[in-house]
């Protein structure tokens, strides 16, 4: 299985980050609650960004008082309302409070919900992944088998400001295909952080093969994996010469438990890893960049 061994790859957050895709979730809640915290900083930088908007309307209307600082806030969450959350007050919040976690965890027009509810402009909803499980079954030659996540609607500003994803999608189109008994999955991601998020995206849509193999009885075909934009960031320079350094290991092996038969019986704990043993882990700051509010972030290659 391709995980990667010249350093440690977070496989909890790949297996949890993956059953959040594909039972459509769009909630970061479920990831707290297992204590995954990959996707914090996403809603973190909407709550900021909501909370200084009402800030600045606020001074403007004279509604705040004199007294307090600049980044208190009238209208911040009921338990303090003097003052902006720090990340961990945040996460912490999402975790306790179910009205925060339904106001300010959600991530819409993300991954989940485009693999399982793409929305229609008649007011439906298209389950991408399930579709793509019934045509294998059906019509297993098929070369239409695709599940996208990129919805002009929704993204920058070719989206309405009140209808734009916060998000910027980056693994956004997969295709899966049958031939001679062997299923292969190939993946077009537009934007890859080679350093942090790539290694993750290699196992997440590598597991998403053999599930998909588990419920339809195919056998694995290759996983391929084709970048628009390949980078590294310039705070990532350091551990990737590190990470040059070391020796490959033997990859380690992935068992899914037999009874995954439907999408639906997919848990996280019906997955089982061996024989993994990666070089220490190297860390590395995850650069928040894109979305509706920002428009670029520098890499070692100037853009």
């Amino acid at each position: 299985f391709p995980l990667l061994t010249t350093k440690k790859v977070y496989w909890k957050g790949v297996i949890q980050e993956l059953y959040w895709f594909m039972s459509g979730q769009t909630n970061i809640k479920y990831l707290v609650d297992n204590n995954v915290h990959i996707w914090d900083d996403y809603p973190y930088k909407i709550y900021k960004q909501k909370i200084n908007v009402i800030a600045s309307k606020a001074k403007q209307s004279h509604k705040i008082e004199s007294s307090i600082k600049d980044r208190r806030v009238a209208h911040a969450p009921r338990d303090d309302k003097s003052r902006e959350m720090t990340k961990e007050e945040f996460i912490e919040k999402i975790k306790n409070d179910a009205a925060f976690a339904k106001k300010w965890g959600e991530l819409p027009k993300i991954y989940g919900e485009m693999w399982r509810s793409w929305p229609t402009r008649k007011g439906g909803k298209i389950d991408q992944l399930g579709w793509v499980l019934k045509e294998l079954k059906e019509d297993p030659d098929a070369r239409n088998l695709l599940v996208t996540s990129w919805n002009p609607e929704y993204l920058y500003t070719m989206a309405a400001h009140e209808d734009a994803s916060r998000f910027p999608i980056c693994h956004n189109m997969y295709q899966v295909s049958q031939k001679d008994g062997k299923l292969y999955l190939q993946l077009y991601q537009r934007s890859a952080d080679l350093f942090l998020g790539v290694p993750f995206n290699i196992a997440s849509y590598s597991l998403l093969l053999l599930i998909l193999c588990k419920i339809t009885g195919y056998k694995p075909g290759e996983f391929v994996h084709t970048f628009g934009d390949a980078h590294i960031y310039a705070n990532h320079i350091e551990q990737v010469k590190e990470q040059l350094k070391r020796k490959p290991k033997p990859f380690p092996k992935v068992v899914i438990d037999k009874s995954v038969k439907k999408l639906a019986d997919f848990r996280p704990d019906l997955v089982t890893l061996e024989d993994y043993d990666p070089y220490p882990t190297l860390k590395g700051e995850l650069t928040i960049a894109g979305g509706l509010y920002e428009k670029s972030v520098k890499s070692t290659r100037n853009g």
